[in-house]
C-alpha cells in the first residue's frame, strides 16, 4: 500500500516540477498541482484504506480493558 503512495507522490512530484519550470508556468500552479493531485487525494484514499486497521485496533483495545466474566 505504502509503495502506490510513495509512487504516487513521486508522479505528482514531478508534475509540480514541470509546471514550475515550464515557460509559462508559476510556482503558485506547481503547489496547487501538488496539493489538489497528490497530497490531497492520497491522504483521503490512505485514510480510508486504514479505516479496517483502525477498527481492529479499537476493538482489541476494548477487548482488553472489559473485566473478565465469571
Amino acid at each position: 500500500m505504502y509503495l502506490v503512495a510513495i509512487a504516487w507522490l513521486y508522479v505528482t512530484l514531478m508534475m509540480a516540477l514541470a509546471e514550475a519550470t515550464h515557460p509559462n508556468g508559476t510556482l503558485l500552479g506547481a503547489f496547487v498541482t501538488l496539493l489538489l493531485y497528490g497530497v490531497g487525494p492520497l491522504s483521503l484514499v490512505l485514510y480510508l484504506m486504514g479505516t479496517p486497521l483502525r477498527r481492529k485496533k479499537r476493538l482489541a483495545e476494548e477487548q482488553a480493558q472489559e473485566p473478565p466474566s465469571p
